[in-house]
């Protein structure tokens, strides 16, 4: 297994600028469960380095809530199908990273890291959900995103390795067997070449796989718009069953 570094040297039309850099976001509303002991889907909001209004709920693109809330109330959906998990079906938890209410949920997720900023106090609030057994998974973002992640991913776990996640590990066979999810395309991004890239204990690939990165990927993206004709129903199906495992896996390791 070795350290992963992706190739940078595209010039890309990612979006990088809005129309709210320098400044701080509005605040948004929106109404969290109270916990209940069922699993929740938790989304992790941070202060995006840009922002701008956009197509997005609220009327806002704020990075972390892309996809928000159909893709993972489509998600919890399938998940009860599918598993014996009794999850919440009301919609999922918005949470900050230095939030004490993140500890009660196993699985977090959060989209858009080549945007993500936090504190000091951010950092030591995601290091202790980590290392008390937390599980990460970061999703959609492609091409030059990657250095802004590994830039911030070191403020959280200084000294963590990023490693190739390589297709024989239980992440991708803890429901559903997963052969090679490198084959899975992104659902737009199609020059792109999904990679799954995460953060072990003790840099140890045989220890748990506390975070998981699907980059050059966008997985809840496929989730959001698998109730239209947006995407084949293979490729939808293919995103559903890596969310499956990935909420399998960090809830028995």
């Amino acid at each position: 297994m070795k350290v992963w570094v992706p190739a940078l040297g595209l010039s890309l039309a990612l979006g990088l600028g809005a129309a709210g850099d320098g400044f701080e976001p509005p605040s948004v509303d929106y109404k969290n469960i109270p916990y209940n002991g069922r699993f929740t889907f938790a989304r992790l909001r941070f202060r995006p380095s840009h922002w701008g209004p956009g197509r997005y709920q609220w009327g806002l693109d704020l990075k972390w809530n892309h996809d928000y809330p159909r893709g993972e109330a489509h998600f919890m959906k399938m998940l009860k199908e599918l598993t014996t998990l009794d999850p919440n079906q009301e919609g999922g938890n918005i949470l900050a990273l230095d939030d004490p209410e993140l500890f009660k949920y196993p699985v977090a997720y959060m989209c858009e890291p080549g945007f993500w900023t936090l504190t000091d106090k951010e950092a030591a609030g995601l290091r202790a959900y980590l290392l008390k057994g937390g599980f990460l998974i970061f999703d959609d973002f492609v091409g030059p995103h990657w250095t802004n992640f590994a830039e911030q991913m070191q403020k959280v776990l200084p000294g963590s390795r990023l490693l190739d996640v390589d297709n024989d590990h239980p992440v991708f066979d803890s429901f559903f067997r997963i052969d090679d999810p490198r084959a899975f395309p992104h659902p737009y991004f199609r020059w792109a070449r999904p990679n799954y890239v995460g953060v072990f204990e003790d840099n140890d690939p045989g220890q748990r796989l506390m975070v998981i990165a699907n980059y050059n990927q966008d997985v809840s993206e496929y989730w959001e718009w698998s109730d239209t004709n947006y995407a084949p129903i293979d490729l939808s199906n293919e995103a559903y069953k890596l969310g499956v495992d990935y909420v399998i896996y960090g809830m028995t390791h």
